[in-house]
Protein backbone atom coordinates (compact mmCIF):
# COMPACT_ATOMS: atom_id res chain seq x y z
CA UNK A 1 0.00 0.00 0.00
CA UNK A 2 1.76 3.18 -1.17
CA UNK A 3 1.65 6.05 1.32
CA UNK A 4 3.44 9.24 2.33
CA UNK A 5 4.33 10.15 5.91
CA UNK A 6 3.09 13.61 6.89
CA UNK A 7 4.96 15.29 9.73
CA UNK A 8 7.07 13.34 12.18
CA UNK A 9 6.82 9.85 13.66
CA UNK A 10 6.02 9.83 17.39
CA UNK A 11 6.03 7.18 20.16
CA UNK A 12 9.05 5.45 18.60
CA UNK A 13 10.02 2.10 20.14
CA UNK A 14 12.75 -0.40 19.27
CA UNK A 15 11.26 -3.81 18.44
CA UNK A 16 14.51 -5.66 17.67
CA UNK A 17 18.21 -4.91 17.32
CA UNK A 18 21.43 -6.71 16.45
CA UNK A 19 20.94 -10.46 16.05
CA UNK A 20 17.24 -10.08 16.85
CA UNK A 21 16.57 -8.53 13.43
CA UNK A 22 15.61 -11.56 11.32
CA UNK A 23 16.16 -9.93 7.93
CA UNK A 24 19.60 -8.57 8.85
CA UNK A 25 21.39 -10.50 6.07
CA UNK A 26 18.98 -9.15 3.43
CA UNK A 27 19.38 -5.58 4.74
CA UNK A 28 23.18 -5.86 4.73
CA UNK A 29 23.09 -7.11 1.13
CA UNK A 30 20.67 -4.44 -0.15
CA UNK A 31 21.79 -1.34 1.75
CA UNK A 32 25.19 -2.11 3.29
CA UNK A 33 26.53 -3.48 6.54
CA UNK A 34 25.23 -1.63 9.55
CA UNK A 35 23.88 -1.99 13.07
CA UNK A 36 20.28 -2.60 12.04
CA UNK A 37 17.33 -1.99 14.34
CA UNK A 38 13.62 -2.58 13.73
CA UNK A 39 11.45 0.25 15.03
CA UNK A 40 7.79 1.18 15.29
CA UNK A 41 5.98 4.45 15.79
CA UNK A 42 2.78 6.39 15.16
CA UNK A 43 2.47 8.82 12.23
CA UNK A 44 -0.10 10.62 10.14
CA UNK A 45 -0.02 9.20 6.61
CA UNK A 46 -1.55 10.15 3.28
CA UNK A 47 -2.77 7.09 1.40
CA UNK A 48 -2.70 6.65 -2.37
CA UNK A 49 -6.48 7.19 -2.41
CA UNK A 50 -5.95 10.66 -0.89
CA UNK A 51 -7.24 9.78 2.58
CA UNK A 52 -5.33 10.92 5.66
CA UNK A 53 -5.12 8.53 8.64
CA UNK A 54 -3.05 7.86 11.77
CA UNK A 55 -1.17 4.59 11.50
CA UNK A 56 1.38 2.41 13.25
CA UNK A 57 4.49 2.33 11.04
CA UNK A 58 7.29 -0.28 11.17
CA UNK A 59 10.72 0.23 9.56
CA UNK A 60 14.41 -0.66 9.72
CA UNK A 61 17.17 1.81 10.53
CA UNK A 62 20.97 1.77 10.74
CA UNK A 63 23.41 4.51 11.70
CA UNK A 64 24.99 6.08 8.62
CA UNK A 65 22.49 4.37 6.29
CA UNK A 66 19.18 5.78 7.46
CA UNK A 67 15.69 4.35 7.62
CA UNK A 68 14.43 1.84 5.07
CA UNK A 69 11.34 -0.23 4.41
CA UNK A 70 8.51 1.79 5.97
CA UNK A 71 5.22 -0.08 6.09
CA UNK A 72 1.83 0.36 7.70
CA UNK A 73 0.99 -2.34 10.23
CA UNK A 74 -2.39 -1.01 11.39
CA UNK A 75 -4.51 2.11 11.54
CA UNK A 76 -5.00 3.62 14.99
CA UNK A 77 -7.89 5.99 14.33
Amino acid sequence: MPFRILGEITQIEVIAQGRGVRSRARLNKLFGIGRWRKLKGIATVELKSGGIRRAEIHWYEAHGIGSKGHKIKRFVD
